[in-house]
């Protein structure tokens, strides 16, 4: 495997993760209402690891070939961050976040289900690395399966990094101040909302062009 090809997605894709996104927003949501982030966390980067696996085996190049399939995927994940977009602006703000005040949704075995729907269910982080992924494979050395779960294994190396990151700022910068936090988690709320309802939109013209 070539080191330097290597290095080179390292730094492209940990750049691409820092571009705020649906992942950003449910990272500043989980920091700022849940007991830990890390189930959050650590299911966003499950998705991840499903995406990966799916592009290096080689079912991302079927997806392409079946637009219908691609097409219902999408509008399913922008489903999804409507939903999640909508329950953070309908939420109701705490005033700290401790064990008793804990809402329901904010355990961590369901926010590990939601991370990893806001990820696996990402149309543009699938399509993302199937454009990245072949473009730093060497034709030397390792298969390209192989090589491509390894550059997957560094974007999720990214990934955990800046999520956990903006977790916990978002915790030590805004947990302490009631009246911010609940700007930012429903900052967080209309992020989504207009990346679901983008993806929505951006289906809706490809059918009707």
């Amino acid at each position: 495997m070539d080191v330097t090809l290597m290095t080179e997605f390292w730094v492209l894709g940990f750049l691409l993760v820092l571009v705020p996104g649906p992942d950003w927003a449910y990272a500043i949501g989980a920091g700022l209402r849940a007991r830990s982030a890390a189930p959050s966390v650590l299911g966003m980067l499950s998705g991840y690891v499903v995406v990966v696996t799916v592009v290096a085996v080689g079912v991302g190049t079927l997806v392409t070939k079946y637009p219908v399939a691609l097409t219902t995927m999408s509008v399913v994940g922008a489903g999804y961050l409507l939903y999640l977009g909508t329950t953070a602006l309908t939420a109701r703000s705490e005033g700290g976040i401790t064990a008793g005040n804990i809402p329901l949704d904010t355990r961590g075995s369901t926010q590990f289900v939601k991370g990893l729907g806001v990820s696996s269910l990402n149309p543009k982080g699938l399509l993302l690395l199937m454009a990245l992924l072949p473009q730093f494979v060497s034709p030397q050395g390792w298969s390209s399966t192989g090589q491509m779960l390894v550059l997957g294994g560094l974007h999720i190396l990214n990934c955990a990094a800046v999520y956990f990151a903006v977790a916990l700022l978002s915790r030590k910068l805004l947990g302490s101040r009631p009246a911010a936090s609940a700007v930012m988690s429903k900052l967080a709320g209309v992020m989504m909302l207009v990346v679901g309802l983008g993806i929505l939109g951006e289906k809706a013209s490809e059918l009707l062009g």
